[in-house]
């Protein structure tokens, strides 16, 4: 594998996908803080939120796995070993896999976190 470069140079690129994944995992937690300390926090809604976290865990996962598939990719492409060069190919279709499957799990997250919020703004208004 010649261009045993190719796959650290989408390492920077995940790593802030990592970076705005966890801020978002933040955020969340002390969203469902809150909820949590309100009483009157609606139940359907915490577990939603719940869920979205755990969302969020298993996106960071592939992402760090994804990360992780690229770096040994590219330590594995410098070899001289055909054999051990073509696994480097392997290794890195693999973790562009993780990385894509991220990114649909965070454009299915976005969706929800709309109906979510949606459904936050009806409660409140009904609730007044």
């Amino acid at each position: 594998m010649e261009n045993w470069y190719l796959p650290i140079t989408l390492v920077p690129g995940i790593s802030l996908l990592i970076l705005s994944s966890s801020n978002l995992m933040v955020t969340l937690s002390n969203e469902i803080s809150g909820l949590l300390k309100e009483e009157l926090g609606e139940e359907s809604i915490l577990k939603r939120k719940l869920l979205q976290l755990k969302t969020l865990n298993q996106v960071l996962t592939c992402f760090y796995i994804s990360v992780a598939c690229l770096a040994i990719a590219g330590l594995v492409g410098v070899s001289e070993i055909d054999f051990i060069m073509a696994s480097a190919t392997y290794i890195s279709v693999s973790g562009i896999l993780f990385m894509l499957f991220s990114l649909f799990s965070l454009i299915k997250y976005s969706y929800k976190a709309v109906d979510i919020r949606q459904d936050q703004f009806k409660l409140k208004k009904n609730n007044k």
